[in-house]
C-alpha cells in the first residue's frame, strides 16, 4: 500500500497542478476586461447615435419641408421597433445557436435574451454589451433603407416591412458573416457591415423604390433639399457614430481598433475630397450636399476594410468610393431612371460593394490576419464577390416578396392626396413652421 502511495502521489500532485493551471488559465480567458467593457460601452452609445439623431437629420434634411417630421419620425419609430424585435428574437437567430442548421441561422436558445445575466460574458466583456452594441446595427440598417423610399410609403407598412425585414433578411446574412455561418467560414471579409448593413440596406432601398414606383412629380417638380443645415449636422454626427461602428467592432480597447479609428478618418475625408472635385468639375460647382454625401460614401466603404487594411489602402478605398458612389448616385441614376429618394442605393449599395471587393485587395496580413491581392491572395477577390453576390440575391429576393405580401394585404403607397399634400399632416397631423 505504501509502494502505491509513493507512486500515486506524485502523480496526483503533478494532475493537481495541472489541472489547477488549466482552471487559472480558463478563468483568465473569461476574466471581464473593464477598459474593453468601457470602450464597448461608448462605442454602443456612438452607433445609437448614428441612427438618432444621425440619420434621422441627414433624412430629415433632405426631404421637401411638408415631410420632414414623417422622415424623423421613421428614424425614431425604427429604433424603438427594431430594440425590441432584437431583444424578443433577433439577437437569438443572428448570434444563437442554430446546431446543425447553423451554417445558416442561430437557434432560439438566447430567445428573449434567455440566460443572460450580469455575469455573463461575450469574450472579455459583458454579454449585455455586446447584445446592445449588436442592436444598434439591427437599428441603423433598416433606418438606412428608409432613405430610398421617403416621401410615398405608408407609416404602418413601413413598420410591417422593416419588422419582417429585420427578422427574415438582417438577421440570417448577420448570422451568416459573423455569427458562425457559412460565409464567416468560408472566409468573408466584413469587420464592420460592408455585406451586413450597406450592401444590405442599399439593395433593399433599390427594390422598394422600384416596387412603390417614382414620386409624384419625379422629372417634373422641385424635389430639392429643404434644409441642407440639418443635413450637414446629421452627417456630422454619422462621421464621429463611426468610430463607435467600426472602432467598436474589434470588441476591444486594442490596437485593432486604434487602427480601424484611423483607417475611417481617412477613407471619410478623401471620398469627401473625391466627391467634390468630380462635382466641382462635371457640375461647375462643389455642393455641401456633394461632400458630405461623399464623406458618408467613404465611412460606407472603409466599413468592411476597418480591420483589414492599413492607411494607404484606407486612402485608395476612400477615393474610390468617393468617385464611384458620385457616379451612381447622378449618371447611373439618371440613366436607368429609377427614384431612390435619397440615394441609399448610390451611397450605401455601391460604396459597400466598392468597399467589400477592395478589402479583398488591401488586406494586410499583418493588421487583420488575411492577405490580399497585393500581398499575393488573389483567391480574396472571389471569396469577397461571394458576399456580395449571395448578400444582393439573398436580400432583393426576400425584400421584394415582402414588399409584394404587404401591397396586396394592407397596400404600400399612400394615396395621391396624401402624397401631394405632404406627409408630416396627413400620417401625423403636424408641421414644421
Amino acid at each position: 500500500m505504501r509502494t502505491m502511495t509513493k507512486i500515486i502521489g506524485p502523480f496526483a500532485g503533478a494532475m493537481a497542478v495541472l489541472l489547477a493551471g488549466t482552471a487559472r488559465a480558463l478563468a483568465e480567458e473569461a476574466k471581464l476586461d473593464s477598459g474593453d467593457t468601457a470602450w464597448m460601452l461608448t462605442s454602443t452609445a456612438l452607433v445609437l447615435m448614428m441612427t438618432i439623431p444621425g440619420v434621422a437629420l441627414f433624412y430629415g434634411g433632405m426631404v421637401r419641408k411638408k415631410n420632414v417630421l414623417a422622415t424623423v419620425m421613421q428614424s425614431f419609430a425604427v429604433t424603438c421597433l427594431m430594440t425590441v424585435l432584437w431583444m424578443i428574437i433577433g439577437y437569438s437567430l443572428a448570434f444563437g445557436d442554430g446546431g446543425a442548421m447553423n451554417a445558416y441561422i442561430g437557434g432560439m436558445d438566447k430567445l428573449l435574451l434567455r440566460g443572460m445575466g450580469v455575469d455573463t460574458l461575450s469574450g472579455t466583456i459583458p454579454e449585455s454589451v455586446f447584445m446592445t452594441f449588436q442592436m444598434t446595427f439591427a437599428i441603423i440598417t433598416p433606418a438606412l433603407i428608409c432613405g430610398g423610399f421617403a416621401d410615398r410609403m405608408k407609416f404602418s407598412s413601413m413598420l410591417v416591412f422593416l419588422g419582417l425585414w429585420m427578422v427574415l433578411v438582417y438577421a440570417p446574412i448577420t448570422h451568416w458573416v459573423w455569427g458562425g455561418g457559412f460565409l464567416g467560414e468560408a472566409g468573408v471579409l466584413d469587420f464592420a457591415g460592408g455585406t451586413v448593413v450597406h450592401i444590405n440596406a442599399g439593395i433593399a432601398a433599390l427594390v422598394a423604390a422600384l416596387v412603390l414606383g417614382k414620386r409624384r412629380g419625379y422629372g417634373t417638380e422641385n424635389m430639392a433639399p429643404h434644409n441642407l443645415v440639418l443635413s450637414v449636422i446629421g452627417a456630422s454626427m454619422l462621421w464621429v457614430g463611426w468610430f463607435g461602428f467600426n472602432a467598436g467592432s474589434a470588441v476591444a480597447a486594442n490596437g485593432s481598433a486604434g487602427m480601424a479609428m484611423a483607417v475611417t478618418q481617412i477613407a471619410a475625408a478623401a471620398a469627401a475630397l473625391a466627391w467634390m472635385f468630380a462635382e466641382w468639375k462635371f457640375r461647375s460647382k462643389p455642393s455641401v450636399l456633394g461632400i458630405v454625401s461623399g464623406a458618408v460614401s467613404g465611412l460606407v466603404a472603409i466599413t468592411p476594410a476597418s480591420g483589414y487594411v492599413g492607411p494607404g489602402g484606407a486612402l485608395m478605398i476612400g477615393l474610390a468610393a468617393g468617385l464611384a458612389c458620385f457616379w451612381a448616385a447622378t449618371s447611373l441614376k439618371n440613366r436607368l431612371g429609377y427614384d431612390d429618394s435619397l440615394d441609399v442605393f448610390g451611397v450605401h449599395g455601391v460604396g459597400g460593394i466598392v468597399g467589400a471587393l477592395l478589402t479583398g485587395v488591401f488586406a494586410v496580413e499583418a493588421i487583420g490576419g488575411t492577405p490580399g491581392v497585393l500581398e499575393g491572395n488573389p483567391g480574396q477577390i472571389l471569396i469577397q464577390l461571394q458576399g456580395i453576390a449571395v448578400t444582393i440575391a439573398y436580400c432583393g429576393v426576400v425584400s421584394f416578396v415582402l414588399l409584394k405580401i404587404i401591397d396586396a394585404v394592407m397596400g404600400l403607397r399612400v394615396d395621391d392626396e396624401t402624397e401631394v399634400g405632404g406627409l408630416d399632416i396627413n400620417l401625423h397631423g403636424e408641421v414644421v413652421h
